[in-house]
């Protein structure tokens, strides 16, 4: 575990009965076998991964570490997803180019929606919409929801512009909302940079983040105006600090941590942050064990 000091998880926890036993939460969550993780989303005390194998959805909870399948996947991958209050998962699809919405108690699908992309990633929630990453092309998907959340018949595409520059290899990846609640914030993993991007128009701006370089930049997690990024392949959890405007950011902290092996994306749970590990250096097989992690908010 790395050295950062805690700041009271049982204040933090909204689980008054087992907040004075939080230091016992377990910290290394197992997840089945070859389940090759990429995404994770929490809802109260219970986190959801899905696989980039086959699609499924495990749950966990987090203080017991006791978990089961939420839906067998479709055979194609799952990769960032998120939990919306009415206990639905939006599930990227990878390189199957869709989105999916699922019911996160049943596993029932609700909707799909062929997005015609090159590898669909990652997913952010607003109040009335679902925005969603391509990292092979220079689009931004959205999903306006109606009244109550109700889900539309297609969705759209915005295309990026602006100041967005599209380079080899993996583009668009971790998607956030920025520090005004108007924009988004998504990291460019070939580039290293991190753009502030208007959702109505795809024109975005770079944020002026001085020499941090967010190279391999995968999910990101936005808590007031810290923004966690994890650099996958660096093994490494990069916090940024931005302005009010989303604009102009310096680097907070960085860690890593023994146990990491190519985390890919980041939620919170009390003073907590948890990370899946995705092990894009082992050869997956039926016996390769897969975990996520947590270290203490920073």
């Amino acid at each position: 575990m790395v050295g950062v000091a805690t700041i009271g998880l049982a204040a933090a926890l909204a689980v008054p009965a087992q907040a004075h036993q939080a230091q016992f939460f377990p910290t290394t969550l197992q997840l089945p076998d070859n389940f090759q993780p990429e995404g994770i989303t929490v809802d109260a005390t219970t986190a959801y991964f899905g696989s980039l194998r086959d699609g499924s959805v495990h749950k966990i909870d987090l203080i017991t570490g006791k978990g089961g399948r939420v839906s067998t996947g479709p055979g194609t991958p799952a990769v960032g997803l998120k939990i919306d209050k009415h206990g639905r998962l939006f599930v990227a699809g990878g390189r199957n180019g869709d989105l999916r919405v699922l019911d996160a108690r049943t596993g029932t699908t609700l909707a799909g929606y062929a997005l015609g992309g090159g590898f669909v990633n990652d997913v952010v929630l607003t109040e009335d919409a679902a925005y969603v990453t391509d990292s092979l092309k220079a689009v931004l998907y959205k999903l306006p929801l109606g009244r109550d959340g109700r889900l539309p018949a297609k969705a759209e595409a915005i295309p990026l512009g602006g100041e967005w520059a599209q380079v080899d290899g993996f583009n668009a990846n971790g998607i956030e909302t920025a520090p005004d609640g108007k924009n988004l914030l998504i990291v460019n993993s070939a580039s290293g940079k991190l753009y502030r991007v208007d959702p109505r128009t795809g024109a975005a701006k770079l944020v002026d983040l001085g020499d941090v370089v967010l190279n391999g930049g995968d999910g990101l997690l936005r808590q007031k105006h810290i923004v966690y990024v994890v650099q996958n392949r660096s093994n490494v959890l990069t916090a940024v600090r931005l302005d009010h405007t989303g604009t102009k950011g310096a680097l907070h902290k960085k860690i890593t941590d023994p146990r990491f092996d190519v985390p890919t994306t980041v939620a919170a749970f009390g003073d907590r942050l948890y990370l899946p590990n995705a092990r894009f250096g082992t050869e997956p097989g039926p016996t390769v064990p897969y975990n996520a992690v947590a270290v203490p908010r920073f």
